[in-house]
């Protein structure tokens, strides 16, 4: 054994590829335990095994086999890669373990299929089982039929599809095997599970002994829908509900929706194949059906028959066949022939339903005239026949015929038709039945129920019964308004008995359920599908009743169908209100009125009714008035009423005043009471009669329209406008009009008969008065509003003058819309709403077509023209379409009959002389316009050939196809189009015309339609292969498609579709799918109110008054009826406002070419990724050559075509260089709008700029550089890094052009050479011009080595690749190039390196001759060592730069991985250290070098003072600064991307996570901290105050309540935000920018945190609060002081307002308040005074002075009155010129105040005002009794003595002592500590040199000048404040002096002894002083000796970037010993340094 021990040392992977088997083994139980081991799918690991498991199920060891499959098993389950192994190991299961004889194997090779099925790779394992099949081993053929049969009950029929299964049944049934046939038979048990009868037609021809066993088993399978018991793992939410229900036992509703979901999926027509029949016919077919003898008829017909038995067809051009069995059909006179012909096309129709479709509408007509025949076989036959066409169209498209047939004579015909409607019914649902549908069929039905033939009665109310029962009461009850109660009665009957097709749900609750009406045709096939015989559709329970639930069941349909039930409820509703109850009204006989009036009315009214004094009959109509008035509506009898008034002398009354009075109760009663037409009949006469009438006219209108409104405008205004008509008087007549008009727009355009008012304003036009004429002017713009253009079409005819007319007043209209009705609503639509309006206003739509006079010009289509259009000669042809066109044009309107000229049409689209093509599209287009929504029975016969033109190669011939079928589409609506299979074959075909051309319509269609044919989803794979097409145009056409086709179908479904693609394109599409998904538009709203619509405005809705819309918000399903109109008017709105709100993404422009709107770079998701993919998979040629080829030019030009846009492609790539300039400015244009884009093309860009640089035109090469100066600018500012592929096919060939002979040219290049380093790292570059250097070309190589010198002065040595060494060889060999300009560059470029690198450079040359080397070293000699300090350190700056910029940007735009990590390799090796990330400027060769940067790694442990826990008085103010500041992105250079990096870091600011806010805040700071930088803040301040005060909150109410956080980090995090606050406002230029609303703001946020309690707990929480303190000082004094001034005036408002805010809050505002007064001597002149002014007024205007006396401090009055104060001491009377900004003075005491302050002063002018009390006055009241004095005293002690108030305190007793010079201290300090005395001395007298102006104190409360070197705020070391000096007030040195000893001590430096501390004042000089007087004095020596000293210092270490680091370098020493003190940090530094190593 001794091999044993070599394999098993080897790895996993390794040992199982051993060839021992045993290692193999062992391998596979090994990889088994690694993968049950592996958590995480994605893990690397699995990636190594990929190609290995196939090998692990082939194993040749059977025992090994066993182990590797169990392997495989586990590593298919858990590997995230499973996925890519599927085919090769599905098809090694089935080859190599399907044929294993252990039972294990077979079982393990089943798991592992099924696995890889659960990972969503079912048809591939599928695929690969059904390859097994077809293998000659039997073994292997069972376990695929198991396995088959496994996975389907499993995971059922939706995963696993049955097509190709069931295709292969029946090859299996007939094996030589039993085993093979008994585990079909069980398969197909298990798939008749799922399918039920589907099975049965596909199985009809097995063996008929197996075909009863299969019945056997069959009947035994239980009838429960099976349900999917294993789950993909994309369907793990149905898993959980799955398992859910087992454990409740199967809920069985939970359990409905999956099977409804799968088991009616499958239809058995979707299984079968389909036979191609045309071919088959027997030859001499079309002669013998014309044959005399009806036996060679009957010959050719049964051979027909025969072959439509198959039960699928292939689709094809059945005209001419359909045609001759229609004419068998409707001529043949024997009977048994007509039956046969009426077999063949049902045949036809269920062999190719929806494919039928086109030819339904010829054929219907024919067979309902034929139902004359009385012969049962016939009849039948011919209803089979019907009824199967029936399914392949749809109720609407044969509307028309039917309709036409109900008229007819024969009863027998009347009755088939009404049974066929029936049937028909039957297969409606409320959707697909609208109202515009039940309402002419209702119409004509009524008739048939009417007739005197029972048969005919009966058959009419069988289908009125039908109809009642789909569309339910609501709709269908409007229309049988006026059917007698018995005859409802039956209808209702009738209705319970109808068994629908969809279940038996009724009315309301069908609607509700049924879902979508398409499926329901289909499955109710599936039983004429196989068995013919009967249409048993409703017998088969199972599949059909579900159907609708199938297709409907994606969410957006949910709530559809509802809808329209409610909407088409609320219409009915609107109609029955009025119309039921009260048209019933019998006409009453006088005597009754009489009776029934007297009932109500007071007696003597109706006595005096007609009387003969005017009078009389005056007082008695305002008593009938009264009690109309008073009387209930139930209560009224309107027609009794109105018959009283009407009672002579009725509307002949004489008297005007009576007259109008009467008319006025008529407008009462119909008002008021329940008013009938009956009623109205009784008196429209008379009103119509006065209507002209100059006193009562307007009273009679007013009546008119409260008629309207009770019985509806569009009756009322029939009967008005008949009776106005009908009498001679013409001012009756027009005023008639002019109320008609008006009542229009009141009422709304709904229900109005257009045609009976056309023909009396026909007759108006033609009147001799003028005023009706004008007045009928008036109403056709009116009706124009709401009809639209088509309204003219009826006055054409009129004389040119009159029609001029009228064409300008429809002009005037034209833009307009129609107003919302106003009346006649609230009454019809009861609870409808809306809703009710918008189901009548559909009317209209249908209405204004339908009324046009349509000619039926079908007789004029004869043989002799239909023949001359197909003739040979082109001329006659074109004769015969001429003669079609003026036919068209005379006719104006014709009717759908238009005989044989579709067909003739037809073949004339495909003419091969194109101009008659055009012809043929010009007459489509005319025939569009005069048969209305008519021609849809025609879209599929003649519309889909167009489309099929749209694939022609000439333009002009495709633009006139796509405008014709947009014309037909305004008509027809886009369902139409979408139905069946047709739009899907066109798009199969591969034209690239078509395919774009067909794509841009659809995508330009489909955003209006709010629903679609499921249909469309056969259009997606075509789709799929569009987005991969060869041609550029077709695939942005797919592409811009894509959205509108997901809006309809789902990404769900759009995403399934994808699986039957390759798994490349797979992986594109889906790509595609989910950015199509985010750019998803939403479906178009249903349209609001009907009237609120644009129709005047939107012309081209041809007639479409888009109220049609309306109708179509209910019937929303896949079918929706209305579709058309919807799409007409959702066309006419789309164009108007852009399809419904979204961008339309196809431009509907003809010409694409003449388009240059759009974006001309187009983005496709990964598509440069996939560029570069096919790139390194050698797909593509790689960009690499010495002159461009013709194949890389069409490759790049290929490339292109789908992301950029066509016509700049062209200009690109044009001959001619004028072009190409033209394509560059444009590129140039867009770059900044188009980022992205660009960016995505940018691989592509640079290739195409790479060829011009081969072009010999030098404007191209400039314009060319031009733009690339600016791409790289833009680049860089975008972050962006290019991608190694961008590089290697660009920088080589920009190189090339280095060695330009033109200075200029060159000059770009370099200069795009050192932008490019921003965004590719420099090392990379240099390799690229490393490879220049060995051109041919000596300008390039000296260019070359120049540009490398550069390198390595900006970058260091670290750029040279491979390594220093090699590169200085290399640049050294150039050093003895025979040009003299090349060796110059050589020797500049290594005296370069010499200088940032010394004598090493040598070393790294290696052997030069000694030519070389003497020129060498002159060289040097001469440049005399002098490196300048200033590149050196932009050197060491500047790789910083780049290279944090690369840092941050991976983190804005995901810059390509593979930089990244070298990147930060490179980071770490810039700087001349290696071992630091610090940089240091070498100016300074002293020894601190070291120390410093190792310092800053110790500094970043832990700031340097904190550890020491100093007494409380010496504790600096410590601004601890963030770690991470060694790596942080440094800003770029000031002009390239500052501000969106700003923006960037400020954003972070205020981010959640700590630790980027510190970082982010420690860029700030570093910016801030650089003079030249720091104004690129500049504009940026008020975004980053808000940022941080932001942060102050987040950390106030988040990060300090939060328990887990460590509360060092939130200390950190103040401290940066404090530190970074500090530079900032120590910057006084920006400081100013703060605006006072963030001010405001800022200062609440530090005073809240100066008072959080929680802050002083934390350990370091004193010295936060300290800093903070420090801050508010420095926010004070440098902000600018009006805005500060402002924002704490605002803050102290706010705060005294705030009940929550604590008094704390506001005293500490005040504070800042008074500090702010006591600068105002300084900054008077600076503050905008008008609006301190206009704040403080509204502060007194708020708070007046009563209210702030009632504070709980006197605090706020007081700040109050001592700013005012000061203000008037400063400003003098002219103070009161500032009061401009406030508008009303007297709403505050300011100004009053402001006057008596003033008169004040002027009144102490003479006496002492001595400016330098400010405050004295206010502080402390003059006429303070001597009793007060005491608690004075105590008062300002205790202040002192308190931590925040020190500082106030002190200036309260020097302020006292001035005023009080005799006032006695002492007793208050004798108690006191020897150091609070000193201390309070000293306080004073600092005071008083402050106050005495003897110049400020330096070292003061700032940060100390050295700052600006710095890495940390100073503060942190400089420490300024005193003992308890909060306010941060300027102190002595005598502390300093204090604290240095102490740090000198704790340095282990020598000191005085320490523990005998001598008081702090004797510190101040050795001699303890006596005197007070000279004490100041002493202070001004010791001052100017501690400059002195600091001076030495800044000398010292002014650059090193350690200054303060351990608050050593500002530590003062002593000014005796300051030389010393050099030497002494001289040896410390020795000390540390030593320690250190």
């Amino acid at each position: 054994m001794g091999d044993d021990s070599e394999w098993m040392k080897l790895p996993i992977d390794q040992k199982c590829e051993h060839k021992l088997w045993k290692a193999r083994l062992n391998g596979y139980e090994e990889a088994l335990k690694l993968f049950q081991k592996i958590d995480d799918e994605k893990s690397p690991e699995w990636s190594k095994y990929l190609g290995l498991i196939k090998k692990f199920v082939t194993d040749s060891n059977a025992v090994a086999q066993l182990k590797g499959l169990e392997a495989a098993l586990a590593y298919v389950e858990n590997a995230h890669v499973a996925g890519k192994t599927t085919g090769e190991v599905a098809s090694g299961v089935v080859n190599k373990v399907f044929n294993q004889p252990k039972a294990r194997a077979k079982e393990l090779g089943l798991d592992i299929c099924l696995m890889y099925i659960e990972i969503e790779k079912g048809e591939a394992v599928q695929e690969e089982l059904l390859k097994g099949l077809d293998n000659k081993n039997p073994k292997i053929i069972v376990a695929c039929i198991e396995t088959l049969r496994k996975a389907l009950s499993e995971f059922g029929s939706k995963i696993i599809s049955l097509k190709p299964i069931i295709k292969v049944l029946p090859k299996l049934f007939e094996s030589r095997e039993k085993a093979v046939r008994d585990e079909a038979k069980l398969l197909a048990v298990e798939i008749y599970r799922w399918i039920r009868d589907a099975l049965r037609p596909p199985l009809q021809n097995i063996n008929s002994v197996q075909l009863k066993e299969l019945e056997e088993e069959w009947v035994k399978v239980s009838s429960a829908a099976p349900k999917q018991t294993r789950f993909l793992r994309s369907q793990q939410e149905l898993k959980a509900k799955f398992e859910q229900q087992q454990a409740v036992g199967g809920d069985a509703d939970g359990g409905g929706d999956d099977e409804e979901e799968a088991v009616p999926q499958v239809d058995a027509y979707e299984l079968l194949e389909a036979v191609e029949i045309l071919s088959k016919l027997p030859k001499d077919f079309y002669e013998k059906i014309e044959a005399k003898k009806w036996q060679e008829r009957k010959e050719a017909l049964e051979a027909v028959e025969l072959l439509v038995k198959n039960p699928k067809l292939e689709s094809g051009d059945y005209a001419d066949l359909v045609k001759v069995l229609k004419k068998v059909v409707g001529k043949d006179t024997n009977v048994m022939l007509v039956a046969l012909a009426a077999k063949c096309l049902a045949g036809l129709a269920a062999g190719l339903r929806k494919k039928f479709g086109q030819y339904a509408g010829h054929v219907v007509p024919t067979i309902l005239e034929k139902f004359k025949e009385k012969k049962p076989q016939v009849v039948q036959a011919l209803q089979e026949a019907i009824d199967a066409i029936f399914l392949t169209t749809t109720l609407q498209n044969i509307s028309e015929d039917v309709l036409a047939v109900m008229d007819n004579k024969n009863p027998t015909i009347k009755q088939q038709t009404s049974l066929f409607i029936a049937r028909s019914f039957r297969h409606c649902t409320p959707s697909t039945l609208p109202k515009s549908l039940l309402k002419p069929f209702c119409a004509a039905l009524l008739k048939h129920i009417n007739d005197s033939a029972p048969e005919v009665r009966d058959a009419g109310f069988e289908a009125l019964g039908t109809a009642l029962k789909v569309a339910g009461e609501k709709a269908v009850n409007p229309f049988l308004a006026d059917v007698d109660k018995l005859k409802l009665d039956r209808i209702k009957e009738c209705a319970e008995k109808v068994e629908l097709v969809y279940g038996k749900k009724t009315g309301g609750a069908a609607e509700k359920k049924e879902g979508k009406p398409i499926t329901g045709k289909t499955p109710a096939l599936s039983g004429t599908g196989g068995d013919k015989e009967t249409k048993d559709a409703a017998t088969k329970p199972g599949p059909l009743k579900k159907a609708p639930a199938v297709k409907s069941g994606g969410p957006p349909k949910k709530g559809k169908p509802a809808a329209a039930a409610g909407m088409g409820g609320a219409g009915a509703k609107g109609k029955k209100g009025p119309e039921t109850k009260e048209i019933f009204e019998s006409e009453l006989s006088i005597e009754v009125c009489e009776e029934k009036a007297a009932a109500v009315l007071p007696a003597s009214c109706i006595q005096q009714l007609d009387s003969g004094n005017w009078k009389e009959r005056l007082a008695c109509m305002e008593e009938f008035q009264k009690a109309v008035e008073l009387m209930e509506r139930s209560e009224m009898p309107c027609q009794a009423l109105v018959r009283m008034l009407a009672k002579k002398p009725g509307w002949k009354e004489t008297n005007f005043q009576v007259m109008q009075m009467k008319l006025h109760i008529v407008a009462l009663i119909a008002q008021k009471g329940n008013f009938s037409k009956t009623s109205a009949q009784v008196v429209l006469d008379g009103l119509v009669d006065k209507v002209g009438d100059v006193k009562c006219g307007s009273n009679a209108k007013e009546a008119m329209t409260a008629i309207a409104e009770a019985c509806q405008l569009p009756w009322t205004a029939e009967q008005v406008v008949a009776m106005a008509f009908s009498q001679k008087n013409p001012k009756n007549q027009s005023e008639t009009l002019n109320w008609l008009s008006n009542a229009i727009k009141e009422f709304g355009f709904s229900g109005l008969n257009v045609k009976a008012f056309i023909s009396n304003v026909k007759t108006a036009l033609a009147a001799t008065n003028p005023a009706v004429r004008t007045s009928a002017i008036t109403l056709l713009g009116v009706m124009y509003l709401y009809v639209g253009p088509p309204l003219r079409m009826f006055f054409e005819d009129e004389k040119p003058a009159l029609l001029s007319q009228i064409d300008a007043e429809f002009e005037k209209m034209q833009g307009q819309t129609a107003p919302a009705p106003t009346r006649g609503i609230s009454r019809h639509s009861g609870g409808g709403g809306d809703d009710g309006e918008e189901e009548e206003q559909e009317d209209v739509g249908n209405d204004v077509v339908d009324l046009l006079p349509r000619t039926d010009i079908g007789d004029k289509i004869t043989a002799e023209l239909v023949s001359k259009i197909g003739d040979k000669n082109w001329k006659i042809r074109k004769e015969g379409l001429d003669e079609v066109t003026s036919i068209i044009n005379d006719a104006k309107f014709i009717q759908p009959n238009i005989g044989e000229l579709p067909a003739a049409l037809k073949s004339r689209l495909n003419d091969s002389n194109k101009i008659l093509v055009q012809q043929t599209l010009s007459i489509l287009q005319q025939l569009a316009t005069a048969m209305g929504p008519n021609i849809k029975q025609h879209v599929k016969n003649l519309g889909i050939p167009v489309i099929t033109v749209l694939g022609d190669s000439k333009n002009n011939v495709r633009a006139a196809a796509l405008a014709t079928v947009n014309a037909w589409a305004e008509q027809t609506g886009m369902k139409e189009w979408l139905e069946g299979e047709d739009l899907s074959e066109e798009l199969k075909k591969e034209n690239p015309f078509l395919r774009q051309e067909l794509l841009g319509w659809l995508a330009e269609k489909l955003p209006t339609l709010r629903s679609v044919p499921s249909d469309l989803l056969l259009c997606v794979p075509h789709l799929y292969s569009c987005l991969e097409d060869r041609n550029g145009d077709v695939r942005k056409k797919a592409q811009d498609a894509l959205p509108f086709f997901m809006m309809h179908l789902g990404f769900e479904k759009m995403a399934k579709a994808t699986g039957k693609l390759k798994p490349t394109s797979k992986d594109q599409v889906l790509a595609m799918l989910e950015k199509a998904k985010a750019n998803m538009p939403a479906k178009p709203a249903p349209p609001v109110k009907a009237s609120s619509r644009v129709v005047g405005g939107a012309a081209p809705a041809k007639f479409q008054p888009a109220s049609a819309l309306a109708e179509d918000s209910g019937s929303n399903n896949v079918e929706s009826k209305p579709d058309p109109k919807k799409a007409k008017a959702g066309g006419a709105s789309s164009k108007a406002k852009g399809v419904q709100g979204k961008k339309v993404l196809s431009k509907p422009n003809l010409k694409e070419d003449d388009d240059k709107s759009g974006p001309i770079f187009i983005i496709v998701p990964n598509g440069k990724e996939q560029r570069m993919k096919d790139e390194k998979g050698l797909k593509v040629l790689k960009w690499n050559f010495t002159t461009p080829r013709d194949e890389y030019i069409e490759q790049l030009k290929t490339q292109m075509s789908s992301c950029v846009a066509k016509w700049l492609q062209d200009e690109m790539f044009h001959a001619d260089f004028q072009h190409h300039n033209k394509a560059l400015a444009v590129m140039i244009e867009h770059l900044e709008s188009e980022k992205d884009g660009v960016i995505s093309c940018l691989d592509l860009i640079l290739k195409w700029l790479t060829l011009r640089f081969f072009d010999t035109n030098t404007s191209v090469l400039m314009k060319a550089l031009e733009y690339l100066k600016l791409l790289f600018n833009l680049l860089s500012q975008e972050e962006y890094h290019l991608t190694e592929n961008e590089a290697s096919s660009f920088i080589p060939y920009l190189i090339l052009k280095v060695g330009e002979p033109k200075d200029v040219i060159r000059k770009d290049v370099r200069a795009i050479l050192n932008r490019m380093c921003l965004i590719y790292p420099a090392s990379k570059m240099f390799t690229f011009i490393m490879e220049g250097t060995k051109s041919k070309n000596s300008k390039q190589r000296a260019e070359c080595l120049e540009e490398l010198g550069c390198l390595v002065e900006s970058y260091g040595m670290n750029v040279c690749q491979p390594t220093p060494g090699k590169a200085l060889k290399e640049m050294a060999t150039h050093i003895g190039d025979r040009d003299n300009t090349v060796r110059n560059a050589a020797l500049n470029t290594i005296v370069t390196v010499y200088n940032v690198h010394g004598d090493q450079v040598f070393k790294l040359i290696g052997n030069l001759s000694e030519k070389d080397m003497s020129m060498l070293e002159e060289r040097i000699k001469r440049s005399a060592k002098r490196p300048s300090a200033a590149p050196v350190r932009q050197a060491e700056e500047k790789p910083q730069r780049t290279q944090n910029i690369s840092a941050n940007a991976s983190m804005l735009r995901k810059g390509p991985a593979e930089d990244m990590s070298s990147k930060l390799n490179q980071n770490r090796n810039m700087g001349s250290h290696s071992e630091t990330t610090h940089t240091v400027p070498r100016e300074f060769q002293l020894d601190l070098d070291e120390i410093e940067n190792d310092n800053g790694t110790v500094r970043c442990e832990m700031p340097a003072l904190v550890q020491h826990k100093l007494d409380d008085i010496f504790e600096p103010v410590l601004i601890p600064e963030p770690k991470i500041r060694a790596v942080s992105p440094h800003f770029d250079d000031m002009h390239s991307n500052t501000a969106s990096t700003i923006n960037f870091v400020i954003s972070q600011v205020a981010s959640g996570d700590i630790n980027t806010s510190i970082q982010a805040l420690a860029q700030i700071d570093e910016v801030l901290r650089q003079e030249d930088k720091a104004e690129a803040m500049s504009g940026h301040i008020d975004q980053f105050l808000i940022a941080t005060f932001m942060q102050l909150r987040l950390i106030y109410n988040t990060h300090m309540a939060d328990e887990k956080l460590d509360k060092d980090e939130i200390v950190k995090l103040y401290s940066c935000i404090i530190g970074s606050m500090i530079s900032l406002f120590q910057i006084e230029s920006l400081a100013r920018e703060a605006s006072t609303g963030v001010l405001k703001d800022l200062m609440h946020g530090l005073i809240t945190l100066m008072l959080d309690s929680r802050v002083e707990d934390l350990e370091e929480g004193e010295q936060v609060i300290r800093s903070v303190n420090l801050l508010v000082v420095k926010v004070l004094e440098k902000s600018d002081q009006t805005n500060i001034l402002s924002a704490l005036l605002v803050l102290l408002q706010d705060s005294l307002l705030a009940t929550a805010s604590s008094p704390k809050f506001s005293e500490l505002v005040m504070k800042c308040l008074w500090r702010m007064v006591r600068l105002l001597p300084e900054t008077i002149n600076s503050i905008n005074l008008d609006r301190i002014l206009l704040d403080i007024h509204i502060f007194m205007k708020v708070f007046p002075k009563e209210k702030l006396k009632q504070c709980k401090s006197e605090f706020p009055i007081r700040t109050l009155k001592t700013l005012l104060h000061t203000l008037c001491k400063l400003k003098g009377p002219k103070i009161l010129d500032h009061l401009t900004m406030i508008d009303n003075k007297n709403e505050s005491e300011l100004e009053a105040h402001l006057c008596r302050v003033m008169k004040h002063s002027m009144d102490q002018t003479g006496s002492k005002a001595d400016k330098d009390t400010e405050k004295g006055a206010s502080r402390i009241e003059e006429k303070a009794s001597k009793a007060k004095v005491n608690d004075i005293l105590a008062e300002i002690f205790k202040k002192i003595g308190s931590k925040e108030n020190t500082k106030e305190g002190l200036a309260e007793l020097y302020e006292y002592k001035k005023k009080y010079s005799d006032a006695d201290i002492e007793p208050f300090l004798k108690n006191s500590s020897q150091f609070f005395q000193s201390y309070v001395e000293r306080g004073l007298r600092l005071i008083e040199t402050e106050r005495e102006g003897k110049g400020r104190i330096a070292a003061s409360t700032g940060i100390s000048p050295q700052m600006e070197g710095t890495c940390v705020p100073a503060s942190t070391h400089t420490v300024s404040s005193s003992i308890g000096n909060t306010n941060g007030e300027e102190v002595g040195p005598s502390v300093y002096l204090e604290r240095l000893k102490i740090l000198r001590q704790r340095c282990g430096l020598d000191n005085a002894k320490q523990e005998d501390r001598p008081p702090l004042m004797s510190l101040l000089s050795k001699p303890a002083v006596p005197t007070v007087a000279s004490s100041t004095d002493m202070l001004h020596s010791k001052l100017s000796q501690l400059r002195e000293s600091r001076e030495q210092y800044q000398h010292l270490d002014l650059d090193s970037n350690q200054t303060h680091s351990s608050g050593i370098g500002t530590t003062l020493a002593s000014p005796s010993s300051a030389a010393a003190n050099i030497d002494d940090l001289k040896k410390r530094l020795e000390r540390i340094k030593s320690s250190r190593k």
